[in-house]
């Protein structure tokens, strides 16, 4: 349960970073579609994140020497 509501918690704040950033005001036509792009471009690039950090991490030698 600690998990999930951390996972929210991170979605959330990414969430109003992302509004902040980019100044968006949700009562101007063409803002909450701009939001769903930028939204998704930023969960994709967390998964691209870990992909190339879990592929960095799998090439390390971990034998000891």
């Amino acid at each position: 349960m600690k998990i999930l509501m951390i996972f929210l918690m991170l979605l959330i704040l990414g969430s109003l970073l992302i509004i902040s950033n980019n100044n968006l005001v949700f009562y101007k036509p063409g803002n909450p579609e701009k939001f769903g792009c930028l939204w998704i471009k930023w969960i994709e690039k967390i998964f691209e994140n870990i992909r190339s950090l879990t592929g960095n991490v799998l090439k390390l030698n971990w034998g000891p020497e």
